[in-house]
């Protein structure tokens, strides 16, 4: 697992070891990032469900003003900050190792750029995305990057959200949704 491009490009980033990680694809993360490219510079980014922290970091290889991270497992948190200090980007990072939800509900700022890759299968995407919806925690022209198995529903999302586009690459769909200008704010 690498970073694909900007400041820290071509760093290699810690893994955990076992199956309680699946860290997203570099194909995956490539049409990811290909998708919102130039929606990254200068922005605040969450990456919630954070595991590696790989999205966060490639964001903030590409620019991002400010990346936080939200991890539950203790490990996985630490596992983001030795990432962050072998990157070069602790200075804009912050890593909290607290359950998704909780954090959601917190929340006191806003975020242009949200990353959801949860467990596959657990019912937390869709959680996700109705907490950021009802606590509006994201920037008018902001984005939710959802990862989901192929087979998963997309989650639903109300006024002023909306579903802009899917993608898929093999088992791997990613949902991009936003929240439009002018909506709600």
């Amino acid at each position: 697992m690498r970073v694909i491009t900007g400041t820290a490009r071509g760093r290699r980033l810690k893994e955990l070891e076992g199956l309680e990680t699946r860290p997203t694809t570099d194909r995956v993360k490539e049409g990811i990032f290909n998708s919102i490219q130039f929606d990254i510079e200068g922005r605040r980014v969450l990456d919630l469900f954070a595991g590696t922290g790989q999205l966060g970091i490639e964001a903030l290889s590409r620019g991002a003003a400010s990346a936080v991270f939200v991890e539950q497992r203790r490990q996985a948190a630490a596992l983001v900050r030795e990432n962050l200090k072998l990157t070069g980007f602790s200075d804009r990072a912050r890593v909290v190792n607290g359950e998704a939800l909780g954090f959601l509900a917190c929340a006191r700022e806003r975020f242009e750029v949200v990353f959801l890759d949860p467990p596959y299968g657990s019912g937390l995407l869709a959680a996700a995305v109705e907490a950021i919806c009802r606590f509006d925690i994201l920037s008018n022209h902001g984005i939710i990057i959802c990862e989901s198995p192929i087979e998963e529903d997309a989650p639903a999302v109300k006024p002023p959200y909306v579903q802009r586009r899917v993608y898929r690459y093999g088992k791997t769909k990613v949902t991009v949704c936003c929240r439009e200008e002018g909506q709600g704010e």
